[in-house]
């Protein structure tokens, strides 16, 4: 097994990213999850106002963080939830909760992520909740991304798979030709996301999501970023540049470290380590 940035990426090529020899323990996409997530909760301290986040990774986070804090391990928690879904499951767990209106500045994000490049930008929002988690995480001290290594790319909406931008319902057809033309070049079709009823998908903020699937890579992503913010009828999109201060990626048997470090006020990205976990009947991590 290999993580895909050590092909994919030339920025990464000074790194070697293949693991030592690892124990021959086969694992699903959602134990990778869990444990990623499971050591993203490591970070956590009592005390903290935390932001929860939304999906299928994030969810095993949230599920671990109420557990500590029945067990009497963590004490004093405040959750900050990126959506519905994420409020219901933390009442639900007895986490306490808040918002950013109360607590504007948190000091700890845990989330996934659909797509990570090598710079640790992210693309997030194809479960729904994109414009909740950027204003939860946009305000967090540090910002904890796990992954499994599906979802590492070369650039982003490297994967062939949803860029989503949220938009309000007026004339989202206007908005979506827009957004299509203005990324042309990079092959770009847009398309109103729908749900299982085969009616627009509505956001906890009762917008629609336009999703945007590219060939080629759109280049500066700030630049995209900019242009897609002053249509007129945007409200959001699902690119987070720069905000991911760690990703954790589960990989075969254990987990990659990225850290975002700024040295003389420029950014870098550090490869912190490789650890090798076997697991028992309940997930729980065991290093070897």
């Amino acid at each position: 097994m290999a993580v895909a940035w050590s092909e994919k990426a030339s920025s990464m090529e000074a790194l070697s990213l293949s693991p030592p020899m690892s124990p021959p323990v086969i694992l699903t996409q959602d134990e990778l999850k869990k444990i990623a997530a499971y050591k993203a909760v490591e970070f956590v301290e009592s005390g903290m106002v935390l932001g929860l986040g939304t999906g299928s990774t994030a969810k095993h986070a949230v599920e671990r963080i109420g557990e500590l804090l029945r067990q009497g391990r963590l004490t004093n928690i405040i959750g900050i939830p990126t959506s519905k879904k994420t409020q219901e499951q933390a009442i639900s767990l007895g986490i306490p909760l808040s918002d950013l209106d109360s607590h504007p500045t948190i000091d700890l994000a845990i989330d996934g992520a659909d797509e990570v490049d090598p710079h640790l930008n992210l693309v997030k929002g194809r479960g729904g909740s994109l414009l909740r988690e950027k204003m939860v995480e946009g305000a967090c001290k540090k910002f904890v991304c796990i992954v499994d290594e599906s979802k590492l790319v070369k650039y982003l909406g490297g994967s062939g798979l949803a860029m989503p931008v949220e938009v309000v319902s007026f004339c989202w057809k206007f908005t979506a030709n827009k957004l299509q033309n203005l990324f042309r070049d990079s092959g770009c079709v847009a398309k109103l996301r729908k749900d299982c009823k085969g009616e627009p998908f509505v956001t906890d903020n009762g917008n629609y999501i336009v999703d945007l699937y590219l060939k080629k890579d759109i280049g500066d992503l700030q630049v995209a970023s900019d242009a897609i913010l002053r249509i007129a009828g945007v409200v959001e999109h699902g690119m987070f540049l720069d905000m991911a201060t760690t990703v954790i990626v589960a990989a075969g048997n254990g987990f990659f470290l990225f850290w975002h470090l700024l040295i003389d006020d420029k950014s870098c990205l550090v490869f912190s380590s490789f650890v090798i976990f076997v697991l028992d009947t309940n997930l729980r991590e065991e290093k070897i």
